[in-house]
């Protein structure tokens, strides 16, 4: 997540570890399926009621709240970049990015970022008539990044224009709990409150548990997240809180913070003994293909992570860089990569890779 001004440019869970078990709750929907299995899977019997209405999500992390909340049927627009659970795929886009699709290097993106948000205040393309041809009744979306989504003020002076303005919902989380909020917003929206509650004590008590286990941990790694590669940016917001309760200490990234431009020589001299990159945007396959722009770095081999063999590269753009349910996932993940000796075999294979590993993570 990137602030405006710096970038104008699966198993089951009943696994033991120690005397502890992973929380287990009745018909829940975030338990440890096989990873293939969509995390709302099986909860479509008891996920009835609640208020009939049209939604679109300009967001994808709003598109999975919805989704785990049972009311994917109330989705009539998503934006296009809402690719999960797989049944929004087919869901009406109003939205676009020139860029979507074309083949730019990071450096290149990230000047066309900085240039067009110059120019224009906004990356993406709001389809209006297919707004006014929708006819919603909630619009979620989110002020928090130029960089994530359609531009807050145009979203609702459309709206105000539409013949029956529809409400207009800010997402706008900078932390854990405001994340938790966030979906509890959109559970009383969709009027399914209870639901929401139900949810967030599932993902808490996930959450509870890598708390409690870390105690076990005889040493915190120091760690260094990076959201984009070329050139470097920081974490920001969630990112060094998620890192603190799966176990490590954020070195360079600030709590509720924007994600913010650094010199590489910032990295080399915080010398992390765990990298993670976490490419905002990126699938994992996308994030490595700029990893040998870090490796001509001077001092790249020096780092402390590089010669334990401690590089990972995450989905960033499914988990860390996602604040919805997934996000419980990433503190899993950063839990997995930071204390393998606590979490080696607890959790789902989420497609994490260690550098130089073909097994990965």
């Amino acid at each position: 997540m990137l602030n405006r001004e710096e970038r104008e440019g699966k198993k089951s869970r009943s696994r033991l570890f120690g005397q502890r078990r992973l929380p287990e709750t009745r018909e829940s929907l975030f338990q440890h399926r096989d990873s293939t299995e969509p995390w709302f899977s099986g909860c479509e019997s008891w996920l009835d009621g609640g208020l009939c209405m049209r939604v679109i999500s300009m967001i994808p992390a709003a598109t999975e709240m919805v989704a785990v909340l049972g009311k994917v049927d109330c989705l009539v627009g998503v934006s296009h970049e809402c690719d999960y659970p797989a049944e929004v795929r087919h869901v009406p886009k109003v939205t676009r990015c020139d860029v979507q699709h074309a083949d730019l290097t990071s450096s290149d993106i990230d000047s066309w970022v900085s240039q067009t948000l110059k120019a224009s205040g906004t990356l993406y393309k709001l389809d209006e008539s297919l707004v006014r041809q929708l006819e919603p009744d909630v619009i979620l979306t989110q002020r928090l990044c130029d960089v994530c989504a359609v531009e807050f003020d145009s979203v609702a002076e459309l709206a105000a224009s539409l013949s029956k303005p529809p409400r207009v919902v800010n997402l706008e989380p900078s932390t854990l709990k405001d994340i938790f909020e966030n979906l509890r917003t959109v559970a009383e929206v969709l009027g399914v409150p209870d639901r929401g509650e139900t949810v967030i004590c599932q993902l808490t008590s996930r959450v509870e548990f890598v708390r409690q286990s870390i105690e076990a941990a005889a040493h915190r790694p120091r760690c260094v997240v990076l959201e984009w590669i070329d050139p470097p940016f920081s974490s920001g917001h969630w990112g060094p809180e998620l890192v603190g309760l799966a176990g490590g200490v954020e070195l360079l990234g600030k709590n509720a913070g924007h994600s913010t431009r650094i010199g590489w020589d910032r990295v080399r001299h915080a010398d992390p003994e765990v990298l993670v990159l976490a490419c905002c945007g990126y699938e994992t396959n996308r994030a490595l293909q700029d990893v040998p722009i870090l490796a001509r770095q001077p001092g790249w081999d020096d780092l402390a992570a590089v010669r334990s063999g401690r590089v990972f590269v995450i989905d960033g753009n499914a988990y860390f860089n996602r604040p919805g349910p997934r996000i419980v996932d990433t503190i899993e993940m950063l839990a997995q990569i930071l204390h393998p000796e606590l979490f080696a075999t607890t959790f789902p294979d989420r497609g994490i890779i260690r550098l130089g590993s073909e097994a990965g993570a």
